[in-house]
């Protein structure tokens, strides 16, 4: 049985709002192969199953309701979200950390998605950074 996943907002849903024992089996393997904290691109994850990056993103799409591309991203700002709030890291390593290759590219797509610049958004999340140091060398 094919369930989708209503998608009426802006926001995407995170991965545990998607999942779903009924999912495919490749799709829910996607969902675990994100969650482990690699940082994938479409390419990447076709190649594993042995598919081309066009039909896995058909498949994921029909299963999800949701574009592979645009929950990939979100999953990544989501990350960097978190990252900014809960370690020492700088913009640059979470940049990198997160998947992306260029700061620039980075904070235009993080101030897209949170309405702030990530320097920003840590200043006023900065409250929840603990001194645990644990997230800096995790991500070394």
């Amino acid at each position: 049985m094919n369930r989708k996943v209503d998608v009426t907002h802006t926001v995407v849903p995170d991965a545990y709002l998607l999942k779903d024992t009924g999912l495919e089996r490749r799709v829910q393997r996607v969902f675990e192969m994100v969650e482990s904290g690699a940082t994938f691109v479409i390419r990447d994850l076709a190649a594993e199953f042995h598919l081309s990056p066009a039909y896995l993103q058909r498949l994921f799409k029909h299963e999800t309701g949701v574009c592979l591309g645009v929950w990939l991203s979100e999953q990544r700002l989501q990350r960097a979200a978190y990252l900014l709030s809960n370690s020492y890291l700088s913009v640059k390593e979470i940049t990198h950390t997160v998947g992306y290759e260029h700061t620039s590219s980075f904070a235009r797509a993080f101030e897209r998605r949170f309405q702030k610049p990530p320097a920003r958004f840590r200043k006023q999340t900065e409250g929840n950074c603990s001194n645990d140091k644990t997230e800096r060398t995790q991500a070394a």
